[in-house]
């Protein structure tokens, strides 16, 4: 059966990927992004198939909210929210000298843009038959295995991981969990990773599809990894 999925920041990387993956397997796909124009030219590669771009930032509030009234006009319910769109500005930074206007930036694009964002999809996530949140996270921000360096994202994708573990428990009748796609090579991952994109896209593709999955968990590679 046909699902109808948002999936943000699908112009490019993992989220592009995870859209063509499923867009091939005949869903319906509401392409995100922030940049207008480079999202009519990455949905102009998918032109084959049943997807609708809608411009959205998630570091601006006001956009998520005219986002989501944009897509009510469209459509009477989502299947599928798959929080993908995130940024990594602290490179350069440690924890002892961390500016918190970068820490602030990178908290607003990914864990608050996404929390405001499924606020939002509820009603129309709970109008579906089998409703799903797919949260992109990262083995960075995993408590059992945390490192140095990298502390903005870090604690952006513990507290993601978070937002999933709770809004699973309150939310019994949606599918929420969160994914680890591993060193994935696109612009964020850099030429040096790991992990093809193909690959990256795979668990989150099948979280979003696979019938029978279990809900408040951390997966990679299709299995469950420790928080």
């Amino acid at each position: 059966m046909s699902k109808r999925i948002v999936i943000t920041g699908s112009n490019r990387g993992i989220g592009f990927e995870i859209a063509r993956q499923l867009a091939v397997l005949g869903h319906e796909i509401i392409f995100t992004a922030r940049n207008t124009s480079k999202g009519l030219e990455a949905e102009k590669q998918l032109a084959d198939y049943d997807v609708h771009f809608f411009q959205l930032d998630l570091e601006e509030p006001e956009s998520i909210e005219t986002f989501v009234h944009a897509l009510g006009r469209h459509a009477d319910h989502v299947d599928v929210l798959i929080n993908n769109a995130a940024i990594l500005k602290d490179s350069d930074y440690h924890l002892r000298n961390l500016p918190m206007e970068v820490l602030d930036r990178m908290l607003q694009v990914n864990l608050k843009g996404p929390i405001l964002l499924t606020q939002l999809l509820l009603p129309y996530l709970l109008k579906s038959i089998d409703p799903r949140i797919v949260n992109l996270s990262s083995g960075m921000g995993a408590l059992s295995s945390m490192g140095g360096g990298y502390p903005a994202y870090r604690i952006s994708k513990t507290a993601l991981n978070s937002f999933t573990a709770i809004l699973a428990s309150e939310q019994p009748k949606i599918k929420v969990n969160s994914v680890c796609p591993g060193w994935v090579r696109t612009d964020m991952g850099g030429a040096n990773a790991s992990r093809s994109v193909e690959r990256g896209a795979e668990t989150a593709v099948w979280l979003a599809t696979e019938p029978a999955i279990s809900t408040g968990k951390f997966f990679r590679d299709k299995r469950v990894i420790d928080w």
